[in-house]
């Protein structure tokens, strides 16, 4: 059947966030309907997921946060993962949560297939019955 898919893509770190979704177009089949709204970083995330969750059936919330110096990188990841899953558990509706949090760059390329993995979560849970 065909579904509606909406990716919340973090462009901050723009060549992982490319990476993200390269990696999770590849196991969304071409029959479903997708759109894709770029947003600044991962906190606008689920704020965007919320304002269209009447409009898909689906989410995928890409991105990534690298560590820094100070205490937002605990912050934001902690926050983005809560709403995300909240926003979920809420609406009823799948978000694959293909969020990475690395140390640094090098963790952050090495990452990037994750978006296949949320995708396939999210196809995982719209097959259930």
């Amino acid at each position: 059947m065909k579904k509606k898919y909406l990716i919340v893509l973090a462009d901050y770190y723009k060549k992982i966030s490319n990476g993200l979704l390269q990696s999770a177009l590849k196991k969304i089949s071409k029959k479903n309907d997708l759109k894709v709204i770029r947003v600044p970083g991962v906190f606008e995330i689920p704020i965007t997921i919320s304002k269209n969750i009447k409009k898909f059936d689906a989410f995928l919330a890409l991105g990534c946060v690298i560590k820094g110096q100070t205490p937002h990188f605990d912050f934001i990841s902690q926050a983005s993962t809560n709403a995300i899953m909240e926003l979920s558990v809420i609406s009823k509706k799948p978000i694959g949560n293909g969020i990475i949090t690395c140390l640094n760059m090098s963790q952050a390329k090495k990452r990037v297939k994750k978006g296949e993995e949320a995708a396939l979560a999210v196809i995982s849970i719209l097959s259930q019955k």
